[in-house]
């Protein structure tokens, strides 16, 4: 089997620097740091923290959301990563915004504006004049302030649907998706939930505090997109939020996302639910499953680790590849 490249995907926190460094030393090639600011602390902090704690491991954003900041300032982080861990370390994911969007209340931004905003921020780094918002705009840091232009940093499109597909194809440099999604040179597939140790049942509270945020992403989503029937046993899982009001429920709804089973969810997670999604696995399950990855095109898989103990989820998920 030819393997894909080994990354790992944070849900930012003020460890992620730490847990870099560890990913760095067991052989991961790239750590992603999620950017939801609702939920997770600065991304850029982080990231930046991370560059002067590694030496090799790549670094950067997965993924950016267009309306959280004016592309200048994604751009002049983006030239200070750079400046801290060069060139060739460092890509950048932008996509349409879901949790960093959803947590605010907020729906996912048009295509249309995701696509201007990637040209926008890849003109900038080139060291050109652009126009932003009726006026021109350009990267004037001078020597000392920031990574010299041109910088050649690849934007990955977080992409879904074939509007999204079609930016990747036309502005991106690669596709990064929870499925494989073929047709792209470099394909980056985020994977979540546990590698089960010998023994080990999916319904341990080790594997559920491990994987079970990533059964809970499936009730978020279908609730938020109104696809709740395609959830086994989606109706009665929503259920437990009617108490609480309409306009608030996203605040509710996205309480730990991607961090931790929150506390209506929890009666819901169970190892039954874990073992059908696939969420935890044992070392042969998921070399089977990287194998299909593999067959359906994808060229990098970022790992998020969660759970206790990150060092070790790391760990395991390392020896897949070995």
């Amino acid at each position: 089997m030819v393997m894909p490249v080994m990354s790992c995907a944070f849900a930012t926190s003020s460890q992620s620097h730490e847990h870099a460094r560890i990913a760095e030393e067991l052989g991961f090639t790239r750590a992603w740091f999620y950017d939801s600011p609702a939920l997770y602390p600065d991304v850029w902090v982080q990231l930046c923290r991370s560059a002067e704690r590694t030496s090799r491991i790549g670094l950067g954003p997965a993924v950016l959301v267009p309306s959280l900041r004016h592309p200048m300032t994604n751009a002049a982080a983006i030239a200070t990563l750079v400046d801290l861990a060069g060139e060739g370390r460092v890509s950048v994911a932008i996509g349409s915004g879901f949790t960093g969007r959803l947590t605010l209340g907020q729906r996912p931004l048009s295509w249309r504006y995701v696509g201007e905003y990637v040209g926008c921020i890849k003109a900038l780094l080139r060291g050109e004049q652009v126009e932003w918002e009726g006026a021109p705009i350009m990267m004037m840091h001078p020597v000392g302030f920031g990574a010299s232009r041109p910088m050649d940093v690849p934007v990955i499109i977080a992409a879904a649907g074939p509007k999204g597909m079609q930016v990747a194809h036309e502005m991106g440099e690669g596709a990064f998706g929870s499925v494989p999604l073929p047709g792209f040179s470099r394909s980056v597939l985020l994977a979540m939930g546990t590698v089960l140790l010998p023994g080990e049942s999916p319904g341990s509270a080790r594997a559920i505090a491990a994987a079970g945020h990533a059964a809970s992403v499936g009730l978020h989503w279908a609730t938020e997109f109104d696809a709740l029937d395609n959830l086994p046993g989606g109706r009665a899982w929503a259920a437990v939020y009617a108490d609480v009001p309409a306009r608030e429920r996203h605040l509710a709804l996205h309480d730990r996302h991607l961090i931790a089973v929150n506390d209506r969810d929890r009666p819901f997670v169970t190892g039954e639910v874990l073992a059908a999604q696939k969420l935890a696995l044992t070392a042969d399950q998921w070399r089977s499953r990287i194998d299909s990855y593999v067959q359906a095109g994808v060229s990098e898989i970022a790992y998020q680790p969660a759970g206790e103990d990150i060092p070790g989820e790391l760990e395991r998920f390392a020896q897949l590849f070995r």
